[in-house]
């Protein structure tokens, strides 16, 4: 048997910590050994409906509780799980049920097992030669009594992750039975998950690695304390996060950076003494760019709630490698590398700034912390060279928790190189043991010769005045002639309320441009001032930079 199954079922047995659902209206608390018991009578009738290992399983379920008995359902009868994202409210049905049948095309999907309130699309599914079951068929009390998880190796998929990448090839991530549990034993030691007092407070959706393996599976493997609402719930009220961190004494929380700047808005306007946050020791911010001036506001905000600098944790990770591929040691507070932006930009060198150089001059990137000890990491350049530290590259890893393999609808293809040398397609550099993450290589911007990262620009346009905080795209453009560009440029895509006022409009398009120029250096081919809830996101609310080409 697996680590990781036997895992699973040791620490089920043993911990009397468990999972609560349903805030902030009808909390529920289930221990990780009824959800297990739930697991078990789920995977008996898997098996005895003819699931085989090795077998792929897609879940489609809001339900948090539903899904925490249902995955490890599918992993104790031998198969692999993939979760499908829900439609977020802004998404267009027609182009979410495109695009599920799509994936499900990708990880060749032998069941889809459907929970609340998607039972009503199994009909869909088998319209298009898809078997599927509602989840609560497989919930017979008493029916997993007597079974026997079934065998299977390390190297058997226990997820196929599902990855944001071109929608011309989707593809997901296979992430063996090592890799995942080499990642959650790294990450787990590393800043002590299980400590008696610990408690996981996590919005993050389940469809999400962040959310699956960072906060599920981190917080059941080492049978600790979960409290978990869904995306729904906290972006229609995001004070409901740190309400929750107060009312369960929350130690640990993970998230993307659009969403601590949300908290930073709700601590900044919340009556002092109403929180007690001095619960928290770890907050691991990733899954997007971070920017460290908002860090730095959402410590001050959560300075008279006892909120502590040193529980900000600047990560790195993918789904490549179960989650995480950086942590930032325990005590440690957010450490910002400031470089020289022309040496970066046209060099592909961080050389560290002058002191007394101007804010338009420099670029700021958080440390990210070191790298995990099942994960080696180099930065190659462009003719696959080994850099130095503070030279600008593309970041490769290998080892025991970096998937070997991804799964495509034309098979399963190869994601590491003869070497096993996985290309993660970021651009970033050393400094010392610590890691630095630039931005996507194919979304960076090449203007005059330099190489521009989409984020310097948006935070740029983001401090001017009109437009919405944390709703601002930068996006290259190409040299076609269309609209009057004749080179290679970018333009850069704000939301604000007041788009329906012209003249308004104008004065917020001129302020993005100035304040570009000043920052970057650069000016905008176009800016588009859209009305708010235009720009495309995820249903966890991260913006979607390819997906605004299309509004240009």
């Amino acid at each position: 048997m697996s680590r990781f199954i036997d895992t699973i079922v040791a620490m089920s047995a043993k911990s009397p910590n468990g999972l609560t659902t349903g805030e902030p209206h009808e909390p529920v608390r289930r221990t990780w050994a009824e959800i297990h018991r739930k697991a078990r009578a789920g995977a008996a009738e898997l098996v005895a409906g003819g699931l085989q290992p090795g077998d792929s399983v897609a879940i489609l379920a809001a339900d948090v509780a539903q899904v925490a008995h249902t995955v490890q359902s599918v992993w104790l009868a031998g198969g692999s799980t993939t979760m499908l994202h829900e439609p977020g409210h802004r998404a267009n049905p027609a182009a979410w049920q495109a695009a599920t049948l799509q994936a499900l095309r990708t990880v060749h999907a032998d069941l889809v097992l459907l929970g609340r309130p998607y039972e009503s699309f199994a009909e869909v599914l088998r319209a298009h030669g898809f078997a599927a079951r509602a989840i609560d068929e497989t919930e017979r009390p008493g029916a997993g009594e007597a079974f026997v998880p079934v065998e299977v190796g390390e190297d058997a998929p226990a997820l196929l992750q599902l990855t944001s990448g071109s929608t011309a090839e989707p593809k997901a991530v296979r992430v063996t039975h090592g890799n995942v549990m080499a990642n959650l034993e790294d990450f787990s030691a590393a800043r002590g998950f299980g400590r008696p007092d610990d408690v996981m407070v996590s919005w993050v959706p389940m469809f999400h690695d962040m959310g699956l393996v960072g906060c599920f599976l981190g917080s059941l493997t080492t049978g600790m304390e979960y409290v978990a609402i869904t995306p729904a719930e906290f972006l229609g009220y995001p004070g409901l996060w740190q309400e929750l961190m107060h009312k369960y004494r929350g130690t640990m929380t993970a998230a993307p950076n659009f969403s601590y700047v949300l908290m930073a808005r709700q601590l900044a306007a919340t009556e002092p003494g109403s929180l007690d946050l001095s619960c928290v020791r770890i907050m691991g911010n990733g899954g997007e760019p971070i920017d460290p001036d908002a860090m730095h506001r959402l410590m001050a905000a959560g300075a008279p709630f006892g909120l502590a600098p040193e529980t900000l944790a600047c990560v790195y990770g993918a789904a490549e490698n179960g989650v995480l591929i950086t942590i930032t040691p325990e005590g440690e507070r957010m450490v910002v590398d400031v470089v020289d932006a022309a040496a970066l930009e046209k060099n592909r060198r961080a050389v560290p700034a002058a002191a007394d150089a101007a804010p338009g001059e420099v670029r700021r990137f958080p440390l990210l912390g070191y790298v995990l000890p099942s994960v080696s990491a180099r930065i190659v350049g462009d003719k696959g060279e080994v850099l130095g530290e503070r030279e600008v590259g593309t970041i490769q890893l290998r080892g025991a928790s970096v998937a070997a393999a991804y799964s495509t609808e034309a098979g399963i293809v190869p994601a590491t190189d003869a070497d096993g040398w996985l290309d993660m397609g970021d651009e970033g550099y050393f400094v010392g043991d610590r890691l630095v993450v630039c931005g996507r290589r194919k979304d960076i911007i090449i203007v005059g010769g330099r190489n521009i990262f989409p984020t310097d620009i948006e935070r740029a346009a983001t401090g001017a005045d009109g437009v919405r905080a944390g709703n601002v795209i930068a996006v290259r453009v190409a040299a076609d002639g269309v609209g009057g560009i004749e080179k290679e440029s970018f333009a850069v895509l704000v939301e604000s309320r007041q788009h329906d006022d012209p003249a308004a409009a104008e004065r917020i398009r001129d302020a993005v441009a100035a304040r570009v120029l000043s920052d970057v250096g650069v000016r905008p081919a176009r800016v588009l001032v859209l009305p708010p809830a235009t720009l495309p996101k995820t249903s966890s609310g991260k913006l979607r930079r390819a997906a605004a080409r299309d509004l240009l």
